[in-house]
């Protein structure tokens, strides 16, 4: 059996998440069916890197699936982009090794969350438009605490069947990307279930002046969903980036 990496990216506005859904179009879903159309074969199944949530895009996803032959993997991508909608793009499919996995071989993954302070007709799908102004130093002091912490509890989603909700954050910073808009830019080796959403929530709660950096730093500690700001709507949120080892490829 023969295993591939597949990098794509998708616009999320049609789709109830990456994860194949009992009552709603997916991501995942979608790209299976076009592999099993093209490569013949009804025992495909795609496995990706993550779960983005419903109406989140993604600029690089990855994930794996098997085959018995060897693929010519430029011809793969040329006829899955022919066979995928407009709102879903394969960039590459790379061979790997056989025990190799989209999900659990990954080292780490990146998100951007955008926000605008003043109305525009283009970037209305893509970014969060806040009708105040926000104090995004603050905002970084308080981001900053989140390198001092693992355990995110207070930022996951309840009722989740993961075993922890320990994460290493390795990167959490807000920088301006253009006139009146901004960047959330956070790396981890893990994310859990509407974390960066409901990490933007509490982080824009400091930015308002109703949450102090400390209060911040409390909300992580007391580990209660109920204590964290709402979550920030998911067409701003990109996941941009996963990482892996070089030694998985072929």
């Amino acid at each position: 059996m023969n295993r591939y990496f597949i990098y794509l990216a998708y616009d999320g506005e049609n789709y109830h998440g990456w994860q194949i859904q009992p009552n709603g179009a997916s991501v995942q879903e979608t790209l299976q069916k076009a592999l099993v159309t093209f490569l013949r074969d009804e025992t495909i199944e795609v496995v990706g890197a993550g779960r983005t949530d419903a109406g989140v895009h993604a600029r690089l996803m990855i994930a794996h699936f098997d085959i018995e032959r060897d693929l010519d993997c430029d011809s793969v991508t040329d006829k899955l982009n022919r066979l995928l909608p407009p709102d879903i793009s394969v960039y590459n499919v790379r061979k790997v090794r056989n025990d190799a996995h989209a999900r659990f071989d990954a080292t780490y993954r990146t998100y951007k969350y955008y926000i605008t302070t003043r109305k525009d007709p283009f970037t209305r799908k893509y970014a969060w438009r806040v009708f105040q102004k926000l104090d995004f130093d603050k905002m970084n002091e308080a981001a900053a605490v989140l390198f001092d912490y693992i355990d995110f509890t207070s930022f996951s989603k309840l009722h989740t069947d993961v075993k922890t909700n320990n994460c290493k954050i390795m990167h959490a910073e807000w920088t301006m990307c253009g006139e009146e808009e901004w960047v959330f830019t956070i790396q981890a080796d893990r994310f859990l279930r509407n974390m960066v959403r409901a990490v933007v929530g509490t982080l824009v709660e400091v930015g308002r002046g109703r949450l102090s950096v400390d209060g911040f730093r409390k909300v992580i500690e007391e580990k209660n969903r109920c204590s964290a700001g709402s979550s920030v709507p998911g067409n701003a949120l990109f996941l941009v980036d996963v990482g892996y080892s070089e030694d998985l490829f072929i």
